[in-house]
């Protein structure tokens, strides 16, 4: 069954994670903890952001989580933070920078230029909130290029899930072994699979290496300049 449509994971995988993300996330946890660097330190390792390199572990709430379960982690370490609604507030602290902070990966443009002219269905599914979405991916003008926007507060439910490939399908009236899952971390190829995805490919431009990936994903590419040729490879485009 051919490819006609392809969703994307958005964060370390049409944006690069590390210089994304790294300083959003110290922001929101040097906020929460009320300027303390070193319980902000803590609180990010706990999160899964280490400290000093501020490379994130694979599988970890910052490399996967919403922003309800950033603020668990937080609070793990900080139970008496004092502030409300810590999701939210982690949220609009994420809202303020993105726009400035978000670096897309090498040939993104290309890259989604090229499957629109191909006549591709295009959605973005995350774990950001939509909000954030947008935000981030306004800079790039690719957002009229998407049939689809998911975040992790506004599709029926966040990832690994496999509702928003169902949500996708719906609303492009693809079938799922139509539907290409492209992300980097464990949850995007676990939602993938679950949901019965054509084809679900892991990307090694985020948080996950080879070694996580591939034990879900059908095919593990360098980023996301290498899925035309591996569709065409695998004679699910022509």
């Amino acid at each position: 069954m051919p490819i006609k449509g392809l969703l994307f994971d958005k964060d370390g995988t049409l944006l690069d994670y590390d210089q994304t993300w790294a300083p959003l996330n110290r922001a929101a946890a040097l906020h929460v903890s009320g300027g303390d660097a070193e319980l902000a330190n803590r609180m990010l390792a706990h999160a899964g952001q280490d400290p000093v390199t501020d490379r994130v572990r694979p599988g970890s709430h910052l490399a996967a989580g919403t922003a309800v379960e950033i603020a668990t982690a937080f609070a793990d370490i900080y139970p008496d933070h004092g502030l409300e609604d810590l999701p939210s507030l982690i949220d609009a602290i994420f809202h303020m920078e993105l726009a400035e902070q978000s670096t897309p990966v090498q040939g993104l443009n290309a890259v989604i230029d090229m499957f629109v002219r191909r006549g591709m269905r295009l959605g973005v599914v995350t774990a950001d909130s939509e909000r954030g979405a947008l935000i981030s991916l306004t800079p790039f003008n690719i957002l009229h290029q998407f049939d689809f926007i998911c975040g992790y507060d506004s599709g029926p439910a966040p990832k690994p899930d496999p509702a928003p490939v169902h949500a996708f399908c719906a609303e492009t009236g693809l079938k799922t072994g139509e539907i290409a899952v492209i992300g980097d971390n464990h949850h995007d190829m676990a939602m993938g699979k679950a949901a019965g995805a054509g084809l679900v490919v892991g990307v090694l431009t985020g948080t996950s290496g080879h070694d996580e990936l591939s034990t879900l994903a059908d095919v593990v590419l360098d980023s996301i300049n290498d899925l035309e040729a591996c569709l065409i490879d695998r004679n699910l485009i022509v």
